[in-house]
């Protein structure tokens, strides 16, 4: 088998276009994808025999774009594969899901176009049976056509919560609440800055008109406090700024508190690499910027990495698109800022859980913590057992870097790459894999 000049890691939007612009300059190039459909989580594929409902005829558009200009490249795309990391000799290894071996490729250069993944700040009971992310009943939704059964609450903070409601109104089972941290609607500055966004805005208004056609109830500047099982239905507390407090009966609850990088152990980026192969990061895993910049960082990858190959400059220039992004991301964030700016964590009790996957709580940090030799991020993992679940601190890091950071404020601030360190293989996979990595051939299917 030929190795590719470059290897795309992904097949959302970014990865799409970054292949592309890499096959437009005449360079061989593979795209890895560990779905078996193209699109990413922003553009997830309906499974077979379900028609696409969720998206909206300027998302459709979009999509419709991304995929003619990719098929007309002729990439090849190996689905069902996981991207593991590079070795230290350079080698990128891949752990087929079709196949159960491990493969390896030596390209001149990687893209990774990862995504991004969702924030959920701990609260009690958000452990629970029957709470999930927003996002993930979105991309159920996506998938399925049909919308969670059950009285759903929405909770947390950003403008997915708004597009998720009104998805699931367009399903026919509208939310019984959203809960929101922030209140845009007395964001006069931020209101008006979102003026040149008119994509963002067309977006964001057709959202707004299905939540008060159904006259969803959009609880502001309030935050889900706590989260109590009662019998078959889960009891939410909310708390609004001005002191009341609320209970909500739900059968599912839907967390959101923004989105950031899905940078986990993910190797540096590297353009002038002796021994390996160069590494490039496009879309949301270099910055969470959305879906309107995902195709427009994608290209810049991809001609970042035909300039390294080829060394000269492209012409396209495709930065005041990304830049435009980031303003639009900006004003999104000051607009849908909590109005209550205290510290989440330092309102928590210790028997909230911090890590999910070994049970681990806020107090169990608190008591690593108060210690007159302070442990490191490393330590901490280590002694506490966080960061050392099935997820290995994908989900629970970033909240015990902050918590770290904020009970010992003099000492350098903690990261979530203290805790969970930068190594390869980035997935659980098994030894035997592994060990038959040398011998087997690669998959051309």
């Amino acid at each position: 088998m030929v190795e590719p000049d470059v290897l795309v890691i992904g097949g959302g939007p970014a990865g799409m276009a970054a292949a592309t612009e890499v096959a437009r300059a005449g360079y061989m190039v593979q795209l890895v994808e560990q779905r078996d459909t193209l699109g990413g989580a922003i553009y997830r594929q309906p499974i077979a025999g379900v028609e696409r409902s969720c998206h909206t005829a300027q998302m459709r558009a979009r999509w419709q774009a991304i995929l003619n200009r990719f098929s007309q490249a002729r990439i090849p795309v190996h689905h069902n594969s996981v991207f593991l990391g590079v070795d230290g000799d350079g080698v990128v290894l891949l752990d087929n899901r079709r196949t159960g071996h491990i493969e390896q490729r030596r390209p001149r250069g990687v893209i990774i176009a990862c995504g991004a993944v969702e924030k959920v700040l701990p609260r009690p009971g958000w452990h629970l049976p029957g709470v999930s992310t927003a996002g993930g009943l979105q991309v159920m939704m996506k998938e399925t056509g049909r919308a969670p059964e059950g009285n759903i609450l929405l909770a947390g903070s950003g403008p997915l919560l708004i597009a998720v409601a009104a998805q699931m109104a367009r399903l026919g089972n509208p939310p019984v609440a959203i809960v929101e941290a922030g209140d845009p609607l007395q964001q006069v500055g931020p209101s008006f800055a979102m003026l040149p966004h008119l994509s963002l805005l067309r977006e964001a208004v057709g959202y707004l008109a299905h939540i008060y056609a159904r006259r969803i109830p959009w609880i502001r500047a309030a935050s889900l406090v706590a989260i109590e099982p009662n019998e078959t239905v889960l009891l939410a507390t909310l708390r609004r700024n001005d002191g009341r407090s609320q209970t909500i009966e739900a059968d599912r609850i839907g967390l959101h508190d923004g989105i950031r990088p899905n940078d986990f152990g993910l190797p540096p980026e590297v353009t002038d690499s002796p021994s390996g192969p160069f590494v490039l990061r496009a879309g949301d895993c270099r910055e969470a910027l959305g879906a309107f910049a995902a195709d427009a960082d994608g290209r810049r990858a991809g001609q970042a990495a035909v300039t390294i190959l080829s060394g000269k400059g492209t012409a396209a220039n495709i930065f005041k698109t990304i830049n435009r992004a980031r303003k639009a991301q900006d004003t999104l964030s000051a607009l849908f800022a909590p109005s209550d700016q205290s510290s989440v964590f330092n309102q928590l009790q210790d028997e909230t859980v911090l890590c999910r996957c070994e049970g681990k709580t806020i107090g169990d940090l608190r008591q690593l913590c108060d210690r007159e030799d302070l442990l490191s991020g490393r330590e901490v993992k280590h002694n506490g057992r966080f960061a050392m679940g099935a997820c290995q601190g994908r989900f629970c890091a970033e909240n015990a870097a902050a918590l770290m950071a904020e009970l010992n404020p003099g000492d350098r601030a903690a990261t979530a790459q203290d805790l969970t360190g930068r190594r390869w293989p980035l997935r659980p996979v098994s030894i035997a894999a592994l060990t038959g990595a040398n011998s087997t051939p690669h998959d051309n299917n």
